[in-house]
């Protein structure tokens, strides 16, 4: 007998150590230790010896059933302590790689300026105003005072959209942001301090000219307002904007229907040598539109011209864009070049704020 529970408890060593997972090593429990296992069998035998040698024998099976549990609890351990080295390998982290690349992608130059205006118009104390790109007639033209035979309202210069029956007001693709500033006074009561950025839609297309392109609105209505303060707001945007304290500003007469009186606002460059370099030398620039708001908007919007006044003015985004970086096609803007976004674009974490730089 002794010879047989040494070859069985060999056999049961062997079949342990050939586990390869717990799961296999519970088959070999249930094969020893179950209630149909080789050990339990043996204990269950016990009744069939003579009484005289079942003494001995019963002592010698439960030795081998605590051998085999001591075996199997050992096995489980060492599996279990393989199982989570190899998790650690897997999952651990080396701390010495190189770090990795900075990411590709790119922010566009016309987000960035855009960023960059609302930076500089936030810490003089304006809002972000928002309205749609298909406006009617009223907001977009005669809630502007532009008359009825204007050159802006033909079909050559704006694009219409198709409306339902003869008497529906016609729609339009807004030919400037200028109708946030509408919607903005219809909204709630003065005073207004807001811009207006977006895209805006006209049929032309050339090296400075697209059908689809980007300005910046902006409206202040307030009771004392006059036009020293559009002149210091804007002169000193210029400056934020470009980075230059001594570039030189042009206040020339001009007229727009919604605006009166109204002026260009130019800034001092340089032309010569076929380079453009701003607040160098003695020639002009325009680059953007101003006035104190005709009485007739405010009418519109049913505000009192002898209570309220105030200032509007506004630029093309994509314009002071080429102008601040150096590109010299607008039409470049919108080709979807990953080459010259890489060029041209800025990195994501480059946020502009007027305390850390607009531009670094």
């Amino acid at each position: 007998m002794d010879q047989d529970l040494a070859a069985l408890e060999a056999a049961l060593a062997q079949d342990i150590a050939n586990a390869a997972d717990p799961a296999a090593l519970d088959g070999v429990r249930v094969a020893a230790l179950g209630k149909k296992g080789r050990v339990t069998e043996l204990v269950k035998s016990l009744g069939t010896l003579p009484p005289e040698e079942r003494r001995e024998a019963g002592a010698a099976f439960n030795a081998l059933k605590e051998r085999v549990t001591e075996a199997l609890a050992a096995r489980r351990s060492a599996l279990e302590a393989a199982a989570l080295d190899a998790r650690l390998a897997a999952e651990r982290i080396d701390v010495t790689l190189p770090a990795r690349p900075e990411p590709s992608g790119r922010i566009h130059p016309v987000s960035q300026v855009t960023e960059e205006i609302v930076a500089i118009f936030s810490d003089m104390g304006f809002s972000v105003a928002e309205g749609p790109d298909v406006e009617d007639d009223f907001h977009n033209f005669g809630a502007l005072n532009i008359p009825p035979e204007h050159p802006a309202r033909q079909m050559l210069d704006t694009f219409y959209l198709a409306t339902a029956g003869k008497d529906a007001q016609p729609l339009v693709l807004r030919t400037h942001t200028s109708p946030v500033q509408i919607r903005t006074m219809q909204a709630g009561p003065p005073p207004y301090r807001i811009i207006a950025p977006g895209r805006t839609y006209r049929c032309d297309y050339d090296a400075t000219h697209a059908p689809m392109f980007h300005q910046v609105e902006g409206l202040v209505i307030d009771r004392h307002t006059h036009m020293g303060h559009l002149k210091g707001c804007l002169i000193d945007f210029i400056h934020a904007f470009f980075e230059r304290e001594d570039i030189k500003v042009r206040f020339r007469p001009s007229f727009f229907p919604f605006t009166e009186p109204s002026a260009e606002v130019d800034i001092g460059c340089d032309r010569s040598g076929g380079e453009l370099r701003i607040g160098e030398g003695d020639d002009w620039l325009e680059i953007l539109g101003s006035g104190m708001v005709h009485p007739n908007v405010l009418r519109a919007v049913g505000l009192d011209p002898e209570e309220w006044q105030g200032f509007a003015f506004g630029m093309g985004i994509d314009r002071v864009t080429m102008l601040k970086y150096g590109i010299p096609d607008l039409r470049t803007f919108f080709d979807a070049d990953l080459r010259w976004l890489q060029h041209y674009g800025f990195p994501a974490q480059d946020v502009p704020s007027t305390a850390g730089g607009l531009s670094r």
